[in-house]
């Protein structure tokens, strides 16, 4: 039924106005106790599906919604209704801000992909930190994707990401930070380690007066080369990172099918789902071989099936996220994989 009439109805409009519709649904619907029971029974997890502790935190599950989606936490663990282990609400700026001008998504039919420019569109920490703070039990582990204000010079970007660990610790279960979108002005150098190091240092010693000890992941892109990636995860880590998430979106426009003159229309811009999965299995092999075991990673780009996520975990995910391929697949997708996963359990390492 998505494929033949939803699907279609929603590619009628524009893409980012169909988020917005999607997520007035989701998060009204979702209130509801008997709704999610519907939901859970028709999308849920099944007794035996394939389980990890990942981080000192349960999951029920190996598949989670990556950030971008639910960018103030109006849903948060209510996702665990259609088979989510876990959520990342992002990203978080720590002051209000729209993004980028619209248009700012754009589908790739032929591809099976998007490029999006939204920018950091956020409404700020505090109003994100007070709608977990409502939400004290949580049916599934929350992660806080923490970003930057785009006002914010690099050189005091660290100021930023503190502030927003700050405000919200008590409310996620564990933290991205995100250095690596390429939709945000200068941002990706945040990558450079006379960058990168003072943000960690000041992360770190955030935690540190903290009661309870929790998580902090750095999210890389997949445009790095493999010696810059193996590069930036032993600084992140001998830092204090705890792991890592792979990939964020490309600049890179090889290999696609859509029109070289629709793509200079479209202009700049992150491209992800189904041409991402090649590059994000690349770049999530690198950052295992340079973090070595023991180390959480979470692979993510162009899942569209139970096969990639697979692929994805072989390569040396300990857990996944998918995004675009809900909007391709549906929202069946996350009971499919699981399904995939609980079948093929023995071929999964842990890493």
């Amino acid at each position: 039924m998505y494929k033949q009439i939803l699907r279609p109805l929603a590619f009628c409009l524009d893409g980012e106005r169909v988020h917005h519709i999607m997520m007035w649904w989701a998060s009204r619907l979702l209130r509801c106790s008997v709704i999610r029971a519907l939901f859970r029974s028709l999308y849920g997890r099944r007794k035996g599906e394939v389980e990890r502790d990942v981080m000192g935190l349960h999951f029920h599950g190996l598949v989670g919604f990556a950030a971008g989606f639910d960018k103030g936490g109006e849903l948060a663990d209510r996702l665990e209704a259609v088979g989510y282990a876990f959520m990342e609400v992002g990203t978080i700026t720590p002051l209000p801000q729209p993004g980028n001008p619209k248009k700012r998504i754009f589908r790739l039919v032929k591809d099976r992909a998007l490029i999006n420019r939204m920018g950091f569109n956020s409404e700020g920490i505090e109003v994100v930190t007070e709608r977990l703070k409502r939400r004290k039990q949580r049916a599934i582990p929350i992660s806080g994707n923490l970003g930057k204000n785009t006002a914010t010079p690099n050189e005091h970007a660290a100021k930023d990401y503190t502030l927003g660990l700050e405000k919200i610790y008590d409310y996620a279960d564990f933290f991205v930070v995100n250095v690596s979108c390429p939709n945000v002005k200068d941002l990706r150098a945040l990558q450079e380690e006379n960058t990168l190091s003072p943000i960690i240092e000041a992360l770190v010693d955030v935690r540190a007066k903290q009661a309870h000890y929790k998580p902090i992941l750095l999210k890389l892109g997949a445009d790095p080369t493999e010696e810059e990636l193996s590069y930036t995860v032993k600084i992140a880590l001998a830092k204090g990172i705890d792991g890592f998430v792979v990939s964020n979106t490309t600049t890179r426009r090889d290999g696609l099918q859509t029109p070289p003159e629709e793509l200079a229309t479209i202009g700049a811009g992150g491209l992800s789902g189904k041409p991402l999965h090649e590059r994000a299995l690349q770049a999530v092999r690198c950052v295992r071989k340079a973090a070595g075991a023991g180390i959480p990673i979470i692979g993510v780009g162009g899942i569209f099936s139970g096969a990639d996520a697979l692929a994805m975990l072989q390569a040396g995910a300990s857990l996944i996220e998918v995004y675009t391929g809900v909007i391709y697949e549906g929202l069946a997708l996350a009971r499919k994989i699981n399904k995939y996963l609980r079948q093929h359990e023995e071929e999964i390492p842990e890493w």
